[in-house]
């Protein structure tokens, strides 16, 4: 049976802040998906709050792993780390849903940018929190070059998850629902390159975008630790 770190008031209070900061987020980006259904009487981008709700479980996995004792999380860490592993895309996804910014009646096309771009954002920050997370206890469990090379793994795995998702248009339970057709399409991908560029494509520059964000991201936390030192 999982067992709470003692630890864990101490970590729920450390990561209040990101929390907070995170949910207000989120809540602008219901508020603006609302407002927009009474606006104009159409529920064109309600499907957002799904995908938000999707993109914050990875983080909801990787919290509830750190609040467990360590024995614990190293017993934990590998179901755990696949689920959350199979989830992950959803959090990044969110960035291809600016392919639906079109010019809708009624409605400032700023107004539909904003949106979608808040969404988008916290999906992405919502998967590099939990990818940090995860990080850590993979290096806490097997080294620092474990926790990278898991790293670069699991952004590159998601990269093709969003191409899944996007373009042939499957989602992270489909593995339970109708795994054999999810195996096909995924063969078929890996045993014949050539013929599907744009999987390749999305998963290449998708992944690199998402290696740099995260890059990015873990800089200017060293920056930050620096300063205050």
């Amino acid at each position: 049976m999982a067992t709470l770190s003692p630890a864990a008031p101490a970590l729920l209070r450390q990561r209040f802040g990101l929390v907070l900061v995170l949910g207000a987020s989120l809540a602008l980006s219901t508020v603006l998906i609302v407002f927009r259904v009474f606006w104009t009487h159409h529920i064109t981008f309600v499907f957002l709050l799904w995908n938000l709700f999707l993109a914050a479980v990875p983080l909801g996995l990787s919290l509830a792993l750190g609040l467990l004792t360590p024995t614990a999380r190293r017993r934990w860490l590998l179901p755990v780390g696949l689920l959350w592993l199979l989830f992950f895309p959803n959090a990044p996804y969110i960035l291809t849903d600016l392919l639906h910014l079109g010019q809708y009646p009624g409605v400032p096309r700023w107004y539909d940018l904003t949106l979608i771009l808040t969404a988008a954002w916290n999906g992405l920050m919502l998967g590099y929190a939990s990818l940090l997370d995860m990080q850590r206890f993979v290096e806490e469990r097997l080294g620092w070059a474990a926790g990278w090379v898991f790293s670069t793994v699991a952004l590159t795995l998601s990269s093709y998850g969003v191409y899944l998702g996007r373009f042939l248009r499957w989602n992270s339970w489909d593995i339970l629902t109708n795994p054999f057709s999810l195996a096909y399409d995924i063969l078929g991908t890996l045993l014949h390159p050539a013929s599907h560029p744009r999987a390749w494509g999305v998963t290449v520059l998708f992944g690199a975008f998402l290696l740099l964000g995260y890059l990015t991201l873990r800089a200017l936390g060293r920056l930050q630790v620096t300063a205050e030192e």
